[in-house]
Formats: structure tokens, C-alpha cells, sequence
């Protein structure tokens, strides 16, 4: 006799997200029709896919700043209608404000208006927390144009912990540093994740970085957007110096986005 375990529910499930943007002399254009995804506990997925074919727009809808026109986001089974405080979202730029320090630049993200009050103590707490986990202490009363673009960044990811979001959305948030940095970045947002038991949406246009620090690829193309093929990396992490046993991975990987650029059909045996 066997005994079944109940399948734990996703702590985001996006179902039917359709999006249209409104243009002056043209019919809307749609962006993301009926598109569904669902996040599990401390899974990492990432999307790739051609540049315009909505990754971004999807990642607005799933943080709340953005409302579909269709369909609904469920965060921990509760319909998402704005931002939320289990929610975090680390751009491409760091967005630091100027003429904060850097402390004051991570306490920041505590203030937003859908974030629940805590008091004085509490909220130095997850500042510090924040900050020493990514390695930023010995900076913290630095302004941001004191700071590398590595370690903008680094306190970019800390505003969001301190906010200590079940979810993690990131969108590109590496892109503009060099590769060494890039590499010791990929591997503490992993560190970080499997730390804070979190789970992680990642937009990106690397091959290679899906392949070190996702779970789970998702290849998206042809606006409106659609999924048109999913990878699960079964390699144990890290990986940082196994890509060349995901090597055929990444070939594939590759084929299926260079088809979804010229917006043809995926080869036969990509397309299971």
C-alpha cells in the first residue's frame, strides 16, 4: 500500500494573465495572453526570451505594480491587487536614491506604503541583517556614488530582504556588471535564496545564469507572449563549475531562443 503526499499549493500562481497596451492610432497591442505560471516553495525559475517579448511586463504583473486585463495572480492562495509585502523586486538598475546612504538607502524600502509599520528597533534589526548579508557593513554610511556597480547592486537585493519577502522578483539585475562580479552575484542570490527559504522569479537574457542558479527555465516568445518550452535542471547546486556537464542543455536552450527570436516555430525536437 502505498501512502500519497499532498502537494504542497504553489505560493504563486498566476493563471489567464492576458495584457494589452493602449496605442494611439492602432489597435492595443497585446503583450501576454492567457499565460500561467506556478511557483513552489524555494524554487528558482528563470524566463528567457527575445527582447520585447514581454518578460518584463510579466514580471510587473506578477509584483502587483501592474494589473492584468485578464486572468489573476494568487500569492499564497490571496488574489494579489497591488504591491504586496511577501513581494520583492530587484531591477536592472539599482535605483538608488542619491543622496541616501546606503543604510538609508536599504531602511527605505521599509517605509513604502504596503509594507506593515514596525517599530524603530525592528526595523534597524532587518536593515543590519540586510546589509551584513551581503557583505556590505564596512559601506554602509557611503552614498551611491561612492559604491561599485557590484556593490550598488549588492544593496539593491538588501532593500529587498529587509522587507524579508517570501517571493523574489528580479528582473535582469546583473546585467550591466562584468563577469567576475556578475559570477560572485549569481552565487550569493543563491545563497541568499536556499538562506531565506524564499522562492525567485528571474528575468534574464543568459543562458548561462538561468542554467547556474535556476531550478526550473522557462522560455517565453512571440507577442503576445506564450510559454513555448520548459527546462527542469536536475544538477545539484552549485553549479558554478559544472556548465560543462549541462553543456547539451545549453545547446538546446540555445536553439529553442534563437528560433523564438525570428519568431518561427521550434524545431520538432525542441518542442516537447
Amino acid at each position: 500500500m502505498t501512502t500519497s503526499h499532498p502537494v504542497p499549493p504553489p505560493v504563486l500562481d498566476a493563471q489567464g494573465i492576458g495584457l494589452s497596451y493602449p496605442r494611439a492610432r492602432e489597435a492595443p497591442l497585446a503583450v501576454l495572453r492567457d499565460f500561467a505560471l506556478r511557483l513552489g516553495a524555494g524554487e528558482v525559475v528563470a524566463v528567457l526570451g527575445p527582447s520585447g517579448a514581454g518578460k518584463s511586463s510579466l514580471l510587473r504583473v506578477l509584483a502587483g505594480l501592474q494589473a492584468p486585463d485578464r486572468g489573476q495572480v494568487r500569492v499564497h492562495g490571496e488574489r494579489l491587487r497591488g504591491p504586496h509585502p511577501r513581494l520583492g523586486f530587484v531591477f536592472q538598475d539599482p535605483c538608488l536614491l542619491p543622496w541616501l546612504t546606503l543604510e538609508q538607502n536599504v531602511a527605505f524600502g521599509l517605509d513604502f506604503r504596503h509594507q506593515p509599520r514596525i517599530g524603530a528597533a525592528e526595523k534597524r534589526r532587518r536593515v543590519e541583517a540586510a546589509i551584513a548579508e551581503v557583505d556590505l557593513l564596512p559601506a554602509r554610511r557611503r552614498y551611491p556614488a561612492e559604491l561599485s556597480g557590484g556593490m550598488a547592486q549588492r544593496a539593491a537585493l538588501a532593500r529587498s530582504l529587509a522587507r524579508e519577502p517570501q517571493i523574489l522578483l528580479l528582473d535582469e539585475p546583473f546585467s550591466a556588471l562584468d563577469a567576475i562580479t556578475r559570477a560572485e552575484m549569481q552565487a550569493l542570490l543563491r545563497r541568499l535564496i536556499v538562506r531565506h527559504g524564499a522562492a525567485a522569479v528571474l528575468v534574464t537574457h543568459d543562458i548561462d545564469e538561468a542554467l547556474v542558479v535556476a531550478d526550473r527555465v522557462l522560455l517565453i516568445g512571440h507577442v503576445p507572449a506564450r510559454l513555448l518550452r520548459s527546462w527542469r535542471i536536475e544538477l545539484a547546486h552549485p553549479r558554478e563549475d559544472a556548465l560543462a556537464e549541462l553543456a547539451a542543455l545549453r545547446v538546446e536552450i540555445a536553439q529553442a531562443l534563437r528560433a523564438a527570436r525570428r519568431g518561427a516555430p521550434l524545431p520538432v525536437h525542441l518542442a516537447a
